[in-house]
């Protein structure tokens, strides 16, 4: 379904929200290298003041090392859920939810980089629980990389491929976004809110859908397909949302 509408409706007051919102292409503009990113001045102090007006019910989900997001957020204190589930900072401490082989790992990367190495405009992301394969630079690449990531999944039984925007993204099995809100909505802080999904990308479908499940609501950034009932136009747009949402 290619959700038509932009106007998103009553949001549920802050106080009874469980938020999770995604990072890359929500809250900021997706930039030609993960580390190329730009954080916009207001937006530290924006997820702050949601924050405090939510409770605290506030979960940074993506599909980023939390560590990484902690380093570009460094005042925020909330959840961060990063490798889309495979790991946590909960309370300043990081928490790895998954039980990977280090040789495991160490092989998925070899392969990868040794498939990046002959392909110069593919980029390779390493992450402490996967890696992803980035084409941007050369969109028509894109069957290539989703053949050799299919290939991998199957010789590293440990991970599975996922498509992402110009990318393939390779994470453990049976980690995923919806598994991680199911989770994190159990807790008492959370238990009993209204859980709202905003995200940009096919890894946050799953997420988006199992809010609007439980009778919250999926916000989708940006064009493309999606199950999602309801669309934002771009990050912008996510700013000026929560900012009067706060």
């Amino acid at each position: 379904m290619d959700a038509k509408n932009t106007n998103i409706p009553e949001l549920p007051p802050c106080p009874k929200a469980a938020i999770f919102l995604d990072f890359d292409g929500t809250l900021v503009d997706i930039a030609p290298t993960p580390d190329g990113i730009y954080i916009p001045d207001a937006l530290p102090a924006l997820l702050n003041d949601l924050q405090d007006r939510a409770g605290g019910a506030l979960v940074l989900i993506s599909g980023r090392a939390a560590g990484d997001l902690a380093n570009w957020l460094p005042d925020y204190t909330g959840l961060i859920v990063g490798g889309h589930g495979a790991e946590w900072r909960r309370d300043g401490k990081l928490t790895p939810r998954v039980d990977l082989s280090p040789d495991s790992l160490d092989m998925l990367r070899d392969a990868a980089s040794a498939f990046a190495g002959a392909q110069p405009p593919i980029l390779l992301e390493e992450k402490p629980t996967g890696i992803v394969l980035h084409y941007r630079a050369q969109p028509d690449l894109q069957h290539t990389v989703e053949t050799f990531t299919a290939r991998l999944s199957q010789t590293h039984s440990d991970f599975e491929a996922h498509p992402a925007k110009m990318a393939v993204e390779m994470r453990p099995r049976g980690v995923g976004k919806d598994l991680a809100m199911a989770e994190i909505m159990a807790f008492d802080l959370f238990s009993g809110r209204t859980p709202v999904m905003i995200g940009d990308d096919t890894t946050d479908e799953p997420a988006m859908e199992w809010a609007q499940k439980q009778g919250g609501l999926g916000i989708k950034v940006g064009p493309g397909d999606t199950k999602a009932r309801h669309r934002l136009p771009d990050t912008q747009a996510v700013h000026t949302l929560l900012k009067h949402w706060a």
